[in-house]
């Protein structure tokens, strides 16, 4: 049965305690995420000349300046906003007031539909990577930016699934 479908059958708990710790990992994986976005993840030259280093930050802002808007939209979308989000909707999950309130069934809900989504900020980067390194004239030199961005890309999802977790046994 769906995990969607058993939280709406009756209200959820998540215990004080595993909140508590969770809390605590989704803190430091807050933290990581904003490292992870502000610094250098790669440095991009070509012709040995030219060489440019970016974070997801930064090469999302040139993407906006370049005028491509579209692409801007999804690298931001699903590397910035949704993390963000998902960060604020767990945050709020595990809070007190959340734990005895009927909203925590519809949050529930919506982590279960972006789970579906939550690997696409990695899958960008990695494309993004790919498609640099097919340049025979360009290389790319990785850098702990693109460590620390995935480390607090998985500690969201490690935090989501525990919570997810929790919830399905207490559910009606």
């Amino acid at each position: 049965m769906n995990t969607a479908e058993n939280q709406q059958d009756g209200p959820v708990f998540i215990p004080e305690s595993s909140a508590r710790k969770l809390r605590w990992v989704l803190l430091g994986a807050s933290i990581l995420l904003i490292i992870g976005l502000v610094a250098p993840m790669m440095t991009i030259s070509k012709f040995v000349l030219v060489t440019s280093s970016f974070s997801v930050l930064s090469g999302v802002l040139e993407l906006l300046y370049n005028g491509q808007f579209l692409l801007f939209l999804v690298v931001a979308g699903f590397s910035i906003f949704l993390p963000i989000l998902k960060i604020g909707v767990l945050f709020t999950l595990m809070s007190r007031k959340m734990q005895q309130s009927e909203k925590l069934n519809r949050y529930l809900h919506l982590m279960h539909e972006y789970g579906r989504w939550a690997m696409l900020d990695v899958m960008v980067v990695a494309i993004l990577i790919v498609a640099v390194k097919l340049g025979a004239i360009v290389s790319v030199e990785i850098h702990y930016g693109l460590f620390v961005f995935g480390a607090a890309v998985l500690l969201i999802m490690l935090v989501t699934r525990r919570v997810v977790h929790l919830t399905e046994g207490s559910g009606g």
